[in-house]
């Protein structure tokens, strides 16, 4: 009687997992761990064979990649549809200073030599923002073509795409990193495997997230030795208020929050998991450093002035699109968003990302404005930037990029988009970059293109970035704008203090503020809330009246 009784419960079981999973019963979030805590962070390995011959290897525990190639000081070697390793080594020899691209993202990899052989590492888990080696997944209504549901994979980026559903299987792609998660719903779990194109990486096992599981907040104590160039400062900020407030939720979304004075951190705190070593979503913050960009070029003289026109340097198959308005737009008129080009309507991010040529969507678009009279925010101005730049090196952007202004700072943890030709770093909002390497770049343009006593930029550079050009017609408070730069005034008990601000949706904020003399940053994952606005009112109710004390 009994072993039959153990028999029916285990047909039942076997039937109830058999039974169809309704996808509805999936939704929210979820939290999974690799088969083993480093399978995201990839081995790189170069090894010379004889002659020119060379094997390209990635691995984790297991072999995902081989492939054999010519070695060269200039390398790019496809890999997979969807992934390329390119690297430019070095005249001793020694070392290449690689990158990783996957999907639509540039991941840096730089690879040391040892013996016969280069070796570095490619670390996918630096996107994690759960506690380490814990992956994030979520599911919810709308955007898909099965179920009208679709999944969100680590970071919730809410990039993804070809979500499918049969049965209890599903499948989606990561639309930024090109990682392809397949697997199964089960009754109370959710197994997938993820794999770049056909090469199988690791399988992660997602039970249901609970909202309200509490983090503990990851300060860097002063004492702790973060080997990127920041010293802490004795002098501490206390904020208790605002922690107690970002931990009830009162200010939801906020997930860091550090503040620099006189060169040196007095505040550093981390939430909702997130940590130092986390790159974060920059969105249109990265503007600011995309005009850094551009004037280092500009102090290198690959670029004359900001006086320069746009067409100069324009692919000889898009010149079509110049007309007697469109030849007048110069780079100072891009750096302003004050093109001319109709940014709110027919080039918007949504208008030309949406399209299968963006460069082509963008410069076919009309001119409303006489070049230099009018701003209009809109992400099209540096996405030129990005290209005409791009026309103008003998070495691919993103290779200029770390060369000129990430290896100076000592900023080695980060990420970089690509446009629609996935060819090349897109200006107009695609930066990861931890806190730190945030609230870093800040003080670089405090000290007036300084840092750690070495120059970077120009003084000039700055003090043109900082000079109010334009004031943005488009926005509420019609903010005075420089190079990729915002201007705006906190009143804080009568007293006024200006600041020039890097601003990104969701809440992503550098604050530069010259007669504190002080940096802060505050990140949040306020992208669909509404919220967006919310770092500001924590800058100026809790911040600035404690920094004024």
């Amino acid at each position: 009687m009994f072993k039959h009784l153990i028999l029916v419960l285990l047909c039942l079981s076997f039937f109830i997992s058999c039974a169809q999973q309704n996808i509805i019963d999936f939704t929210g979030e979820w939290e999974g761990k690799t088969t083993n805590k480093d399978d995201l962070n990839l081995d790189i390995i170069i090894k010379k064979l004889s002659g020119k011959d060379a094997i390209f290897t990635l691995s984790n525990s297991n072999e995902i990649i081989s492939k054999k190639f010519k070695f060269d000081n200039r390398i790019n070697l496809v890999l997979d549809d969807n992934l390329i390793f390119s690297g430019i080594v070095n005249d001793e020899q020694s070392e290449i200073n690689g990158f990783m691209k996957s999907g639509r993202d540039l991941f840096p990899a730089k690879l040391y030599k040892k013996g016969d052989r280069f070796e570095g590492k490619w670390n996918l888990s630096m996107l994690h923002y759960l506690q380490p080696q814990s992956l994030r997944l979520t599911i919810k209504e709308g955007g898909g073509s099965n179920d009208e549901y679709q999944a969100y994979p680590i970071l919730g980026t809410l990039w993804c795409s070809n979500f499918k559903k049969s049965n209890n299987s599903i499948s989606f792609t990561d639309y930024k990193t090109g990682l392809e998660f397949e697997g199964q719903l089960n009754p109370s779990e959710i197994v997938l495997n993820i794999s770049l194109g056909n090469n199988f990486i690791t399988k992660v096992s997602f039970k249901k997230f609970t909202k309200h599981k509490k983090f503990t907040p990851a300060s860097v104590n002063e004492n702790s030795q973060i080997n990127d160039g920041w010293e802490s400062s004795k002098n501490r900020l206390s904020l208790p208020k605002m922690e107690d407030d970002i931990h009830s939720d009162i200010l939801e979304g906020t997930e860091s929050v550090l503040v620099a004075r006189n060169g040196k951190i007095t505040y550093e705190n981390y939430f909702a998991g997130f940590n130092a070593s986390i790159p974060h979503d920059m969105r249109s913050a990265s503007k600011s450093v995309s005009s850094a960009i551009i004037g280092i070029a500009i102090d290198d003289k690959i670029i004359g002035s900001v006086d320069q026109k746009l067409y100069d340097f324009i692919p000889q198959e898009y010149q079509y699109t110049k007309n007697s308005l469109k030849s007048k737009i110069t780079i100072k008129d891009l750096l302003t968003m004050s093109s001319g080009l109709d940014v709110n309507k027919m080039a918007e991010e949504g208008y030309y990302q949406e399209s299968n040529n963006w460069l082509k969507a963008v410069l076919e678009a009309p001119m409303v404005k006489e070049p230099g009279t009018y701003a209009d925010y809109g992400s099209a101005n540096p996405f030129l930037l990005g290209v005409y730049l791009s026309e103008r090196l003998d070495v691919p952007l993103e290779f200029y990029m770390d060369e000129k202004l990430f290896a100076p700072l000592g900023i080695t943890n980060y990420i970089s988009n690509t446009d629609d030709t996935k060819a090349i770093p897109y200006f107009g909002g695609g930066l990861y970059l931890t806190p730190r390497d945030m609230l870093k770049f800040g003080q670089l343009y405090l000290n007036k293109g300084m840092w750690n006593g070495k120059r970077i930029i120009s003084e000039n550079w700055i003090e043109e970035s900082f000079k109010k050009h334009t004031r943005l017609q488009d926005v509420k408070d019609k903010n005075e704008y420089g190079y990729f730069w915002w201007h705006d005034t906190y009143i804080i008990n009568g007293k006024s203090i200006k600041t020039i601000e890097a601003r990104g949706a969701g809440g992503q904020y550098i604050f530069v503020i010259p007669e504190l003399e002080s940096v802060v940053v505050i990140t949040a994952g306020n992208y669909r809330n509404r919220k967006g606005n919310q770092s500001r009112e924590i800058f100026r109710d809790y911040l600035l009246p404690a920094m004024l004390e």
